[in-house]
């Protein structure tokens, strides 16, 4: 094929994927929330960054099946020291684009290059939030953009990437329950964060050493064990000040060879239970006073889902306690937790798992890995 014809090759199929996606649109129910992944990147553009060492790749205009007005990039990269990464997103109206967001500054080694978000970013289109850009107003199309550099020739690759997308004013009816979890509790690696000095700010990590664990036990991978304070260090946000920061977390557990993680939104708890009845536990982010019942909050906290009761309420590895990490909380009381977060989830799993029928479009699925890799 002559570079001509391969030009228009690509721009052809860049086309047909933005068409999958303008005509699922038409035909899917999202439940307000959207997700998009990419594992191959030639729709992409490519172009020379600013550092000489530096390669960009701009996304074609993504036509999303939702208004959506809240953006979480995740990505999943082999990063070794002394290479970087820097993600953004821009959000496309009818008549004006946004400026490029910038969704975070990725390294293994922030010795050598930032691992943080972006403070003061606020303008009269909207807002970074640590990991999540918040929009005034819904856009209908948006762009992504990536930055890939290092010292010398050393640059990392990406792996994956991944868009969730959410309307934040969308109504959603409750879906009915998958059963089929009722009663089914996937044995995940109990750790609390208290067993640690300095431990008390650190649910998510140790959310993510617990997911780590329990992959390692079903894959024999011990190299996928990692303790409380080596994920913390591996996940810190220097300018969030923490290890709080979602795609921060699930970036260092698909930095792991065959690993997927990715921050997402689903829409209802009978997604949790189909997860679940698949034997893959998730990630939860919710306010913790709500989920205890001493209060509306907000404190925010992160805890995994490991199964449902025979009555249909939520088992729980709970790292936010010294002892008894493993609870149950009542089906409503996780419900309005989680809402606090609107439904935000850590999944991480490896790339070759047998996922649940995705719906609604909130996670990766078989639909969206054909639709996101078409050249």
């Amino acid at each position: 094929m002559n570079q001509l014809a391969a030009i228009c090759f690509r721009a052809v199929m860049a086309g047909v994927f933005l068409f999958t996606l303008a005509a699922s649109a038409v035909t899917n129910d999202f439940r307000g929330a959207q997700f998009i992944g990419f594992k191959t990147f030639s729709s992409f553009k490519k172009s020379a960054g600013e550092q000489t060492n530096e390669v960009v790749l701009t996304s074609p205009e993504i036509r999303a099946g939702i208004p959506w007005d809240e953006i979480i990039l995740s990505w999943n990269a082999d990063a070794p020291a002394g290479t970087y990464l820097k993600l953004e997103a821009r959000a496309v109206y009818t008549n004006h684009s946004t400026r490029f967001y910038t969704m975070g500054l990725w390294s293994a080694d922030p010795s050598r290059h930032p691992r943080e978000s972006v403070l003061k970013q606020k303008d009269d289109d909207g807002d970074v939030q640590t990991d999540t850009l918040v929009l005034k107003q819904p856009a209908g199309r948006l762009l992504l953009r990536i930055t890939l550099g290092g010292d010398g020739k050393l640059k990392p690759k990406l792996k994956f990437l991944s868009a969730s997308l959410l309307d934040s004013s969308a109504l959603r009816e409750p879906l009915p329950p998958n059963r089929a979890a009722w009663g089914k509790t996937i044995e995940v690696p109990e750790r609390s964060q208290m067993a640690y000095e300095g431990g008390g700010v650190w649910c998510s990590p140790t959310t993510v050493s617990m997911l780590l664990a329990f992959w390692s036990e079903r894959l024999k991978r011990g190299e996928l064990d990692r303790d409380v304070p080596e994920v913390a260090k591996g996940v810190f946000d220097a300018n969030w000040h923490g290890t709080g920061n979602w795609v921060f977390n699930t970036a260092y557990a698909g930095s792991f060879r065959g690993l997927r993680a990715y921050a997402t939104r689903l829409s209802d708890v009978a997604e949790l239970e189909d997860f679940v009845a698949r034997g893959i536990p998730v990630g939860l982010s919710l306010c913790y006073d709500r989920l205890r019942g001493v209060g509306r909050g907000p404190n925010g906290h992160l805890v995994v889902c490991v199964g449902f009761t025979e009555n249909g309420d939520p088992v729980i590895n709970d790292p936010g306690t010294s002892i008894h990490v493993r609870k149950t909380f009542s089906r409503e009381r996780l419900m309005d937790a989680w809402a606090y977060s609107k439904n935000t989830v850590y999944l991480i799993y490896p790339e070759n798992a047998r996922l649940p029928k995705d719906r609604f479009a909130h996670w990766e699925s078989s639909a969206s890995r054909k639709a996101a890799t078409r050249k």
